[in-house]
């Protein structure tokens, strides 16, 4: 009999096919039983709608992964099946002729099947079902013309299995690229889908599917969380790279990044999600934090930026909370201010604890020229003068306005304190006493420390 199949050792494990063996010598045993096969696959042609029936109910019978497609579809998987043996057979036949037409049919059925779900398992199981049935009715077949024959069919057995193995193979491969196509386009448009989202460019109408895909909800809670490395080139100016911040692997039960499922009775009470949902733009990388806590709860993004696993040199900021997936784009412009909030070395910053600072840039010309009216005078001075009143100056508001505090801070006496603060007055016109001028000398210092004004 010619050989009809690959060696069985290439189909089995899904390598391509090894160089031919040499052809054998065939036997006259052979090439009786290659007639004796040829006899009984064209009854099998003649009876394949019968041969069908009985595959589909074997099938719907033995095979659960397929008996959900049964039951929504039984007319198309018998169309599927009756394709795929009226090849099949007809290869055992004519195998130059059907070869082709046989190996399209199985990567067909390989593809279909990734798309619908079908578990591969299942798909294999049932071409080795059809095989088996196949050959059980070439063995009765040929017993009922003729016993004797029976023995020859043992001449060809292994072409007709190695034959049900190729056709496997295909199948496996066919199912796996279909596989990697559909991940791939899942995931492709979930990016898109979280770009929308974060741009606050999706339609309104796509928000419940975008829910659905992300397997978030729809009216939700939510922040978003912006990174990016320290600023190399000037406060203003991008990062090149972008680090990867980690989520944490356990949160509080208040602060929960998205998709964190419950574990068990002696695990911790919330885990982060093993994927999440990332965006990267042009400066920045952006992740959606899914928030459980209750509304208003002023701990709750602060434990999420405590429990961030952030590497050395990484800049960080937490959004306020927004409420609904169609205002992650809002969350991701206040993330952005967060991080443009964050100091140059690098550090987490929660927006709803620095609020001043967020009003500094987010508007950098007026932060500057707050900075420059209020702070200008004292450039004219020397830098090692203008650097000690700065830091004073700072010191003491950090202080709440204590000079003892903020000279034991600067390891000086509460005097010098109190002399370097009144030179300042002196300098700027300002009195540190009066609640507005100590609002703007504040801000000043703000603007100078992030915008480098």
């Amino acid at each position: 009999m010619p050989q009809v199949v690959r060696p069985r050792f290439a189909v089995l494990h899904g390598t391509h096919p090894a160089a031919p063996l040499p052809q054998r010598f065939r036997s006259l045993a052979d090439r009786a039983a290659v007639e004796v096969l040829h006899r009984a696959a064209r009854v099998l042609v003649a009876s394949l709608p019968v041969l069908t029936d009985r595959l589909v109910e074997a099938l719907y019978e033995q095979e659960p992964g397929y008996r959900a497609a049964i039951d929504s579809d039984r007319a198309e998987v018998w169309q599927e099946v009756h394709h795929s043996l009226r090849h099949n057979v007809g290869s055992l036949i004519q195998p130059r002729e059907f070869r082709d037409a046989a190996h399209r049919t199985s990567r067909w059925i390989g593809e279909i099947r990734a798309e619908q779900g079908v578990p591969l398992d299942a798909v294999l199981h049932a071409f080795r079902m059809g095989g088996a049935m196949v050959w059980q009715d070439l063995v009765d077949e040929t017993a009922r013309r003729d016993p004797d024959d029976v023995r020859l069919l043992v001449h060809v057995a292994a072409d007709v299995w190695n034959f049900v193995d190729e056709h496997c193979g295909i199948v496996a491969d066919a199912y796996r690229q279909a596989e990697r196509r559909l991940s791939w386009r899942r995931e492709n448009q979930q990016r898109l889908m979280v770009a929308a989202l974060l741009d606050g460019t999706a339609r309104i109408a796509d928000v419940g599917e975008a829910a659905a895909m992300l397997g978030l909800p729809e009216q939700g809670r939510y922040a978003v969380l912006a990174v990016a490395s320290v600023r190399s080139g000037g406060p203003q100016q991008p990062a090149p790279a972008r680090p990867r911040v980690t989520l944490p692997t356990a949160l509080p039960p208040d602060a929960v990044p998205h998709e964190a499922p419950a574990a068990g009775p002696d695990g911790p009470p919330y885990a982060a999600p093993a994927t999440p949902l990332w965006h990267t733009g042009p400066d920045a990388e952006f992740a959606i934090l899914r928030l459980t806590g209750e509304p208003g709860d002023p701990g709750e993004l602060h434990a999420i930026a405590d429990a961030l696993d952030a590497p050395a040199g990484t800049r960080a900021g937490i959004g306020s909370a927004v409420d609904g997936l169609a205002a992650l784009g809002d969350a991701r412009r206040l993330a952005e201010t967060a991080l443009r909030a964050c100091p140059a070395a690098g550090g987490t910053v929660v927006l709803d604890e620095h609020l001043p600072d967020a009003l500094v840039v987010s508007s950098p010309a007026l932060g500057s020229a707050l900075a420059d009216r209020v702070l200008g005078p004292l450039d004219r001075l020397d830098p090692s003068d203008r650097d000690v009143i700065l830091e004073t100056l700072t010191a003491w508001l950090d202080a709440d306005g204590s000079a003892q505090r903020a000279g034991a801070r600067l390891y000086c006496h509460r005097n010098t304190v109190l002399n370097r603060l009144r030179r300042f007055e002196q300098l700027t016109g300002r009195c540190l006493t009066r609640p507005r001028d100590a609002v703007e000398v504040s801000l000043a210092l703000a603007a100078r420390r992030l915008l480098g004004a």
